[in-house]
């Protein structure tokens, strides 16, 4: 399995032109759950080549956008210029020294799949979120990640399969409680709407106490 930051910095060339269920199934979820909220300041975490910025960035005064990749936040910043949008490359991992002040919405889109511990990335979330700020989470669906469904796509030289980890629905809810954090929905997504296949996108909203 390829290292996430490797993995993503060869995918990002081709990474819009692929066939991806997940990536647009997530961007229309995170659409339909956050339409409804008023929002201005953005941390948005794993930002990629900038799916969701687009569409944030219609509402929000300011959006501090992260990646792990380089190749996908050249890909993002081509592809959105606009002075409310700063793009940055962090890891989340370490000191969250990319932050600008607090923010109303955090958003983490098809990123903690490839972080193993959850308890420690969300409460550095909690702590630079707003009093009664939100975060929002879409993952691929844990059903899919135990079916072994993981992030992957195809070079001249075969399929590179993204290194992952599995995460169960308590894991979230666990990690978001000790972080302060209360929820506000749990969707479950399903590939046509048909609710007699596996769910394929899973998304969390929470609210800061």
């Amino acid at each position: 399995m390829m290292d996430p930051k490797e993995a993503y910095d060869s995918w990002s060339a081709q990474y819009d032109k692929d066939h991806n269920r997940t990536r647009d199934m997530e961007a229309q979820v995170l659409r339909s759950t956050l339409a409804p909220l008023t929002f201005h300041r953005v941390l948005e975490i794993g930002c990629g080549t900038g799916k969701n910025t687009a569409w944030l960035v219609g509402s929000a005064q300011h959006i501090t956008a992260i990646d792990l990749s380089e190749g996908m936040l050249d890909v993002a910043r081509d592809k959105i210029r606009s002075a409310r949008v700063c793009f940055r490359q962090a890891d989340v991992l370490q000191p969250w020294d990319f932050v600008e002040g607090t923010y109303d919405l955090i958003t983490f889109c098809l990123t903690l799949e490839h972080i193993e511990h959850l308890a420690p990335v969300l409460l550095a979330a909690a702590t630079v979120l707003d009093a009664r700020g939100h975060l929002y989470i879409g993952e691929l669906h844990p059903f899919k990640q135990y079916s072994g469904s993981k992030a992957r796509f195809v070079t001249e030289n075969g399929t590179q399969v993204v290194r992952c980890h599995d995460h169960h629905v308590s894991d979230f809810l666990s990690a978001a409680s000790a972080a302060g954090l209360e929820l506000i929905s749990l969707g479950e997504h399903f590939d046509n709407d048909d609710r007699e296949t596996t769910p394929r996108i899973l998304s969390l909203l929470f609210r800061k106490r």
